[in-house]
Parts: C-alpha cells; structure tokens; sequence
C-alpha cells in the first residue's frame, strides 16, 4: 500500500464527507440591513429633541421558529433621581423587565395599562422588582410616589427592533429578506406602520414622519385612578 494511494483515498473520503454535509445543512436565508431616519414634526417654536426616544421594528409577514432569538428577552429601568433610566425599554413579550430602587428613598412602580396592569408595592433603596409583560404594545409605568416619574416598556414578538438616535437614524441588522410591516412608535405621535418589501441586501432609504404636533402633555393619575395631591411633597 504506497503513501499516494493512501492520500487519494482520504481525499475521496474528505470529499465525500463535505459533499453529504453540504446536503444535509440548509442554506442560510440572506440577511441584509434595514437603515433609515426618523423625523418628528413639531409646533413652531417648540423645542423638544427627544426622538431617539422612538422604537422601530419588523413584523414578518410570515412567521417562523427561526424568529425567536434571545434579544430583549429582558430588561432594565432604574430609578435615579426621581427619573426613570432609560425614559424607554424594549422587551420581547413574556420577558421581565426590573426596576431596582437606586435612590435614597422609596418607590412605588405600577401601570394601569390595559394590556396588562401591575403594582410592584412600595420597595425602598437597593430593592430590586420586576414584570413578566405578557401582552404586544406599549406600557405607560409610573410611580404613585412621584407624579413626574414616567417611562415607557415597548413590548415586541419580533427580533428585529431597535431605538431611534439623536439624529434620527435607525438601522436593524440581520433582517431576512421577506416583506414586513415596519412600525415606528413615538409617546407624542400616533404610530406609523407601513409595508416594507427587505431584499438580500436590505433596504438603506426608509424615511418617516411622525406627526407630534398635536402632542398635549396631561397629567396622569395615580394608581388607584385619582389625581395626586397637589399640596403633597415628595417626602420620601
């Protein structure tokens, strides 16, 4: 048995091998890069910059097991100087989103959202409560301590979402090409969502208005649907 005929005979085995590998693996679906730019048209005079707080996303028009992936599968908003951080949070629905109480005093998270209403309870500094939110759509949260605390959970069935920057501009990679509908959501706009047709190679030139002019800033109520009182100080 000559060293020549032994290669020749690897080689063929090699050969083969990645042949049958070839076959029985599927070919990747291609994948390209969603961009575009996000304007809000806004009253005269105002001067308001808060659109990287928009979300954008992809909903397939056909759905596959293969869209399940672990983005956004949780999330976090702290609450630090009687702020929320960050104002917005994306999740994938059935994901928990925590709220740890990072201030020297107490907080109290709910919503009264229709989608699915929670209280966490009054939890004090370094206390850590969270929400599994089970529904699409977006949850207005406050807190029943401080009526100025207000921040939004966006809660999605598609992998393919992001936030909107200061400049506007978004862009999602990874998209299949396939036809979606394409929604962009702002607090102080109605939602826009169109179709969008993705090739292999994505689509660079989605460009969007979202209308905030008839933004009214109104206060909310607290969680039991009653206005906070005026005269209350923020005590704790």
């Amino acid at each position: 048995m000559s060293a020549r005929w032994l290669r020749s005979v690897v080689l063929r085995t090699v050969v083969s091998a990645l042949a049958l590998w070839a076959i029985a693996i599927p070919p990747l679906h291609a994948q390209g890069v969603v961009r575009g730019k996000i304007t809000l048209l806004e009253r005269a005079g105002a001067s308001v910059h808060d659109v990287d707080d928009a979300v954008v996303y992809l909903e397939p028009a056909v759905r596959s097991a293969k869209d399940v992936r672990d983005a956004h599968a949780t999330g976090e908003i702290d609450m630090r100087r009687r702020e929320f951080a960050p104002h917005v949070q994306i999740v994938r629905v059935g994901g928990t989103v925590t709220f740890p109480n990072s201030d020297p005093f107490s907080h109290n998270v709910f919503s009264n959202s229709a989608l699915g209403a929670f209280d966490l309870g009054l939890y004090r500094s370094g206390v850590t409560r969270g929400f599994a939110f089970p529904r699409a759509g977006v949850y207005a949260i406050y807190c029943n301590i401080h009526a100025r605390m207000v921040s939004f959970v966006v809660a999605v069935t598609t992998p393919w979402v992001t936030m909107v920057g200061a400049d506007g501009q978004f862009s999602i990679p990874g998209v299949p090409a396939g036809t979606y509908k394409l929604h962009a959501w702002h607090e102080r706009a109605l939602e826009h969502v169109q179709e969008l047709v993705v090739s292999a190679t994505g689509t660079n030139a989605v460009e969007l208005s979202l209308d905030a002019r008839g933004y009214v800033a109104k206060p909310h109520p607290n969680k039991f649907g009653a206005p906070y009182p005026l005269t209350r100080a923020d005590r704790y």
